[in-house]
């Protein structure tokens, strides 16, 4: 009998859609001052306690601290929001930043018995090399080894740079990215589509890439697509839009509506198209904000909203209808975007084993 190849496609692994059962979400505590200077970080930790009370009675948070008193001064906080702690576990790691969706591990399903009804749990542990600005976090590599020490997992190391905020999965074998990011010479040098398509199928299980373009103008990651396009169910992506044709991100923004507009799914259908207007916010390195950046738990969807009402009615009156059975919570956001991201970049779920 022939070798099977040992990756997670071959192996019957699959990267799951965010909207499948998580037993837990993982987060880590900010306290970068040059991430978050002054008063920022302050409003930014006011920001984790929204997010965490929001979160509790969706699924258990993995919260990681720096160190006894961190954890200390972090429970205080949480227990003035009433946050229930029989949904969070407080670990002590060494870490460095808190964008947990592009540090962190991928996680995959694949069925273990259809009689058991239970899938069995994996990680890709991919390197992350602080998208080639900053030396100071790239310690947050070592982070997905330190989470399998409590996990014991199956790990896949590819040994390629990617970040979980550069990848949009609909579950079903559809992956969406940007060219921008994933085949930047500052990521893995000399990578071509062909190749990259076959990473994705060989470790996360995708059969059909859409790739659109660029991102946001001056975005640090690159231009990644959890602020330009996400899957919100199998045929449906939300995307967004902007209709200035003075900004810097129109151009960009059109070229990759006409990609979606002609995309197909891994059954050759269309998708069905929601636009999202890009609220009116900039942050320090001007680049715009984007209420796409959601999370998307087991019982609500947390959006992050930037304190003026046009994007917090247009955003939550968009998305509100293609989210059954989940509640939908903005979450102010302007501090935390101050470092660069916002919810779905600070956020990393653990799938639940069992997905029925």
């Amino acid at each position: 009998m022939p070798d099977i190849k040992d990756t997670p496609k071959n192996l019957g692994y699959r990267m799951p859609a965010e909207w499948e059962r998580h037993s837990s979400v993982w987060l880590s505590w900010p306290y970068d001052r040059e991430s978050f200077p002054g008063e920022v970080l302050d409003k930014t930790e006011e920001t984790y306690c929204e997010i965490i009370s929001n979160l509790t009675d969706s699924e258990k948070v993995e919260l990681l601290v720096t160190g006894e008193e961190m954890k200390d001064r972090v429970i205080a906080k949480l227990k003035a929001h009433k946050v229930d702690f029989n949904k969070v576990n407080i670990h002590i790691a060494d870490y460095a930043d808190v964008w947990f969706r592009d540090f962190g591990p991928s996680f995959l399903v694949k069925e273990a018995g259809k009689e058991k009804n239970t899938e069995e749990l994996a990680m890709v542990d991919w390197t992350y090399n602080a998208y080639n600005r900053w030396p100071e976090l790239l310690k947050d590599d070592k982070i997905p080894a330190w989470m399998n020490e409590h996990l014991k997992l199956r790990v896949f190391k590819p040994g390629l740079i990617l970040e979980g905020g550069a990848v949009e999965v609909n579950g079903k074998g559809t992956l969406l990215t940007t060219e921008q990011c994933v085949l930047n010479e500052n990521r893995n040098k000399g990578m071509t589509k062909e190749k990259m398509e076959q990473v994705f199928s060989d470790y996360l299980g995708a059969t059909n890439v859409i790739w659109l373009k660029n991102g946001l103008v001056n975005d640090h990651t690159d231009g990644h697509i959890d602020n330009i396009a996400r899957f919100v169910n199998p045929t449906t992506i939300v995307y967004a839009w902007t209709d200035d044709e003075s900004s810097a991100d129109y151009a960009n923004l059109k070229e990759n509506l006409e990609i979606i507009k002609k995309a197909k799914d891994q059954d050759g259908k269309s998708f069905k198209l929601i636009k999202i207007p890009l609220p009116p916010v900039k942050n320090v390195e001007r680049c715009n904000a984007s209420n796409l950046n959601f999370y998307i738990a087991n019982k609500v969807v947390l959006v992050p909203v930037f304190g003026h009402n046009n994007d917090i009615i247009k955003t939550l009156d968009s998305l509100s209808g293609i989210f059954p059975g989940r509640e939908m919570v903005g979450i102010e956001a302007t501090h935390l975007f101050h470092g660069g991201g916002t919810i779905h970049c600070a956020t990393r779920e653990q799938p639940a084993k069992n997905q029925k």
